[in-house]
Parts: C-alpha cells; sequence; structure tokens
C-alpha cells in the first residue's frame, strides 16, 4: 500500500507534467510576442528548474503560474540567478495557492542598458570600515574606497548611473533605508511576526533586494525606458495567463495575498498560539532567525553567543532570548548583522 508521501509525490508529478504541456502550447501561442532568446523549449526547461528547487509552485493555479511565468518571460527575464523570482502565496478571497513574480536587481540592471543614454551601472555595498562619504545638492559627489582589513557591518548600498551625455547620476541608501523599504511595501513581510517569510528573497538574498531598491530609487531620477517602467510595474504581482492575450501586461494583477505557503508550512503550533494571544516577546521562528543572522555573520563581526547574551542583559535587562519583545526585535537583528545604531 503506498504511503502519504509517495502520494504527495505522484501528485506532484502529474501536477508538473500538466503543467509542462501547457507551458509548451502557450509559449508557442504567444509566439512573436516573447523575445528571440526566449523560445518555448528554453521557456519550459527554466519553468521545470524553478518547480524542482521549489516544489510548491507546482501546486499553484496553472493560470497564475503561466501568467507569472509569462510576464517575465516577455520583459527579457529569467527567474534564475537572481533576475527574478516565482513565489508561491495564499490568496486571500480565492483560498488558492498562486504564483507571485518578483524582479530581481540583476535583472533591473540588464534592462537599464536598453535605454539609448545609458552607459554604465555600477552598484555597491558599503561598510562600516569603509573610507566613504557623498553629498547630494550643486556640489553633488560620491566617494567609496573599500578597506582591505576587516570591513565590519553593511551600512549601506548605492548605484551610479553614467549617461552618454557626459553627466552621472547616483542614490545611496542606508542598511536601514532599505530594510524598512522592504517591510513598508513587500508583500512577503510578516508584519505580525516582524519578520520576512522564509521563502522571501528578502529573507534569502537581502543585499540583492537591497540594491533593487537602490536602483528603482535611483530609477525615479533617470530618463526611463519603456522596459524599466514596465518592470516596476510588474513587480511584485500576480496575473492569470488567458488564452489569446499577446501582452501579459495588459490582464490585471491579483492583489490580495497572504503569507507565502513555504513559510505557512513552517510555522509551529507554538507560534500560532503566541499569535493567538497577541504576545509581546517574539515568536520561536524569530528566535531560530536570530541565531541564524548571528550566525551567518560572526565572521565579520566577531559575535557569538556569549555576545548576544552579554547584549540583552547589558541593555534590555534579559536573561533569554525568549523575553525580546518585539518591539527590541529589528534593533537586535541590526546588531547581530554588526551595523552601528541609527545606521
Amino acid at each position: 500500500m503506498a504511503n502519504v508521501n509517495d502520494v504527495k509525490n505522484a501528485v506532484v508529478k502529474t501536477e508538473v507534467k500538466s503543467l509542462e504541456v501547457m507551458i509548451k502550447e502557450s509559449a508557442k501561442e504567444l509566439g512573436k510576442a516573447l523575445p528571440a532568446h526566449l523560445n518555448p523549449e528554453r521557456i519550459c526547461r527554466i519553468a521545470l528548474t524553478c518547480i524542482r528547487l521549489n516544489p510548491k509552485l507546482a501546486t499553484c493555479t496553472p493560470s497564475s503560474f503561466l501568467g507569472s511565468l509569462f510576464v517575465l518571460a516577455q520583459l527579457g527575464l529569467e527567474p534564475i540567478n537572481g533576475r527574478a523570482y516565482l513565489l508561491p502565496f495564499r490568496n486571500n478571497n480565492t483560498g488558492q495557492t498562486e504564483v507571485q513574480a518578483i524582479i530581481g536587481y540583476k535583472g533591473l540592471s540588464d534592462l537599464f542598458y536598453h535605454h539609448g543614454s545609458s552607459v554604465s551601472l555600477d552598484v555597491h555595498t558599503v561598510y562600516e570600515n569603509d573610507d566613504f562619504s557623498f553629498e547630494y545638492g550643486t556640489n553633488a559627489s560620491l566617494r567609496h574606497i573599500p578597506t582591505h582589513k576587516a570591513r565590519g557591518g553593511v551600512i549601506g548600498y548605492y548605484a551610479v548611473a553614467k549617461l552618454k551625455e557626459g553627466g552621472s547620476v547616483f542614490k545611496y541608501m542606508t542598511y536601514k533605508d532599505c530594510l524598512e523599504h522592504g517591510q513598508k511595501h513587500s508583500k512577503t513581510y510578516d508584519k505580525a511576526n516582524k519578520c520576512f517569510y522564509s521563502a522571501s528573497p528578502w529573507h534569502n538574498e537581502f543585499d540583492a533586494m537591497a540594491k533593487k531598491t537602490v536602483l528603482i530609487q535611483l530609477s525615479k531620477t533617470l530618463p526611463l525606458s519603456v522596459e524599466i517602467q514596465r518592470v516596476i510595474q510588474a513587480d511584485e504581482t500576480s496575473r492569470d495567463y488567458r488564452v489569446g492575450i499577446k501582452d501579459m501586461m495588459d490582464i490585471p494583477t491579483k492583489d490580495t495575498w497572504d503569507k507565502s505557503e513555504v513559510e505557512t508550512a513552517e510555522v509551529s503550533e507554538v507560534d500560532k498560539k503566541v499569535d493567538d494571544n497577541v504576545s509581546d516577546v517574539i515568536s520561536q521562528s524569530q528566535m531560530k532567525r536570530l541565531f541564524a543572522i548571528l550566525t551567518e555573520n560572526s565572521q565579520s563581526t566577531g559575535f557569538t553567543d556569549k555576545d548576544l547574551k552579554d547584549r540583552l542583559k547589558e541593555k534590555y535587562n534579559l536573561e533569554h532570548t525568549k523575553d525580546i519583545k518585539k518591539s527590541d526585535y529589528d534593533d537586535i537583528v541590526n546588531w547581530c548583522q554588526g551595523i552601528p545604531e541609527g545606521a
């Protein structure tokens, strides 16, 4: 007799097979509306790779999967190598899991060069021990000399665009600026637990999403190409594929979403009880994430579990991490990453 996992695997394989057929048929129908480098066979391979890396995509509505996949394809973006992402989300209105298209900073950078006025684009991370200064205004300038010693924690990000007319424009944002932008605007931020969902690129690739944020803010000061305008419009949206529609951007977006399906499956019963009681202390998932951040940055910060314990005792008068208040969580996360207070 087949066990539960065998049944689940069989269902996923069936869904993947039907999706593969739909992708090939739909890609052929779109035909010339797709960029030359994205033929139906390549789109199909990319789609199946995405499903293999994130099997939850196979359980999403086929129309939303095709819609998000083809929106990216028509923009000339592939959901690989940080250029774009396909993520599963729960739609509150329908109760179904749907796919959302998220643009990556590498994809945004690629499209910058499609504008006739563009010459070069540089995006960099600034660390606290780097030699860095900038000034806006009539004498705008930016100076950045990375140190060859320990660079310390991340304090900000900037993008510089050089134009054919000879001028250059830059935008700088602090780490905190980027974090707050993601918390405010990204649908992948869980406001109740004050953290990004585990499937979110903001959680897994914060630097890339911060650079994307700086690029979008910089683009507001530049003559925008049609491609960039369409990319910004498509970011973090979901559209259902419809037969006969040649331009996927003509299809209205679906905006009512709940948390990422991948994260939903990882929320423990303890976390649910904490949410039900509207506790003011962090959840177990936030606690695990805190220690993960501490470990990820230990090489650059030198901080250990003992240092965190001492920090909690000295500044917050706490004996245990389970007693950390949600209102203090972001500041403690910043400390674990080596980010100076007020940065």
